[in-house]
């Protein structure tokens, strides 16, 4: 598969498959908010694998490369020998695991490792397939990583999220389980049939590397928009039935000589609500002497 769609499990639950294009935003509800399990596509593992190949490749030339053979930062001049590139990895995940307060909302650290499972899923960023497949085997199984709402870096990333995940798909640190029960990583793992990653050059830096959180956040504030500005066209459509009211005030050629898209929308849905509407039905006729309504009502989709 090319695209991101949604397919059915053996057991028929709804099942999310991250290609190499973009996840949807409902796929990112499905994932975070109703546990839908998630797959990987073929054509995502292969371009994986021909990125991961690519970064071996390089890891054993002579001429430094940043992040696979070099430090980070300031220390992107400093080479780093072939045996200690995979123990560089793994530091870099648990310096960078540092985030402190309350716990982030298990909705929210789902929809980031899913984000972050879609980058890799583009084959641009050098992991192995094992570390992808490590990100959907911990969705699939309700394995959510402990992480903390202070840390991010903001513009620069959301490294200490992003990091305090990673350190679950290696084996460390604290997960909940799908019940919210609170256990280590290695635990978790081992009752999910799954193996930690062992990271190798630039799969650490690839983890870490994004604003997953941010956008996670945004995802799902977008979400609830969504469900939100449905509903308050629904309030204000029983309002007009309320007070007694009319609909002739949302057709749409009103409508249109105000081109606003969203008031233009609203007006519809409004109007598609109200259609069999018995009290707005009585002001059709031509001896209704109702004049208008209250602003309130009647300007209902330009608010």
């Amino acid at each position: 598969m090319s695209e991101n769609q949604h397919s059915h499990g053996e057991q028929g639950r709804h099942e999310v498959v991250v290609g190499v294009g973009p996840v949807s935003i409902q796929d990112i509800v499905d994932v975070a908010r109703h546990d839908a399990p998630v797959r990987i596509s073929d054509d995502a593992l292969e371009a994986i694998a021909e990125s991961s190949a690519r970064i071996r490749e390089l890891a054993g030339f002579e001429r430094p490369v940043y992040g696979v053979s070099t430090g980070f930062g300031a220390l992107a001049t400093r080479h780093i020998p072939q045996n200690m590139r995979r123990q560089l990895q793994r530091s870099l995940i648990r310096s960078h695991a540092a985030g402190s307060g309350p716990e982030v909302e298990r909705e929210v650290i789902r929809a980031l490792m899913l984000l972050r499972l879609s980058t890799l899923a583009t084959g641009r960023t050098g992991v192995r397939p094992e570390v992808a497949q490590a990100y959907a085997g911990m969705l699939s199984a309700g394995i959510t990583p402990v992480v903390h709402e202070y840390g991010s870096l903001g513009c620069s990333g959301d490294l200490a999220p992003l990091a305090h995940c990673a350190l679950a798909v290696i084996g460390e640190g604290p997960v909940r389980t799908r019940d919210g029960e609170l256990t280590t990583s290695a635990e978790a793992l081992s009752e999910a049939g799954l193996e930690p990653v062992e990271l190798a050059e630039k799969e650490g830096l690839a983890l870490i590397n994004g604003t997953d959180g941010m956008l996670g956040q945004l995802v799902l504030a977008i979400s609830d928009l969504d469900r939100l500005m449905r509903l308050a066209d629904l309030a204000a459509a029983m309002s007009v039935e309320g007070q007694l009211g009319t609909d002739r005030v949302f057709r749409a050629d009103l409508q249109a000589l105000r081109p606003h898209p969203g008031q233009a929308a609203s007006a519809a849905n409004m109007s598609a609500i109200l259609a069999d509407s018995g009290i707005v039905f009585s002001h059709k006729g031509d001896d209704c002497t109702y004049v208008q309504d209250a602003y309130s009502l009647r300007c209902s989709p330009q608010v």
